[in-house]
């Protein structure tokens, strides 16, 4: 029998004989979720293959379009890694900017990606990737956590409209 490799949560102990997996509640904010985007005049299978396609629309816009026909959000990401050096000099400064743009327009499309970061209330979102302290807390859980930065921003942004609008027609009765 051969042994998978598998990434999972450490406290999860067998005797290498499962595979386990297990979406968790708000796996919706996942940039991997099934939940397609429509950005820059495109229906995105995932924000995940927008994101990484959008490393190469100007530099190499055959790479975009392979992401685009990427079959997996997992593949997308596997072609904007293994082409990285062909990414815009500037993409570090602007990255942030093109995901809140992407997380955005997901919210805005899909009712249920909203009402789920909407039951967040005010707690705190990770994304709890142990592999990158950019986007998500990291292995020490010391990262940047910039994507659940994103996530929180429009989290306000949405409550504040509901509390103005509540407001509003307060006021008008």
């Amino acid at each position: 029998m051969t042994k998978i490799k598998q990434f999972r949560d450490p406290q999860l102990v067998t005797d290498g004989s499962i595979v386990g997996f297990y979406p968790r509640e708000f796996y919706v904010l996942d940039n991997f979720a099934s939940f397609q985007v429509d950005w820059c005049g495109r229906r995105w299978p995932t924000s995940e293959h927008a994101y990484q396609a959008a490393h190469f629309f100007d530099t190499a816009p055959e790479l975009a379009e392979q992401i685009f026909q990427a079959r997996s959000a997992h593949e997308a990401y596997k072609i904007a890694k293994a082409n990285a050096d062909k990414a815009p000099h500037d993409w570090d400064e602007i990255k942030v900017d093109i995901m809140e743009e992407i997380v955005r327009a997901k919210c805005e499309q899909n009712p249920y990606v909203k009402q789920k970061l909407l039951e967040t209330l005010d707690e705190e979102i990770v994304e709890d990737s142990p592999k990158d302290a950019f986007w998500g807390w990291g292995e020490n859980r010391d990262g940047r956590n910039e994507l659940g930065k994103i996530w929180m921003r429009l989290r306000d942004e949405l409550n504040s409209e509901t509390h103005e609008m509540n407001t509003n027609q307060g006021g008008n009765q």
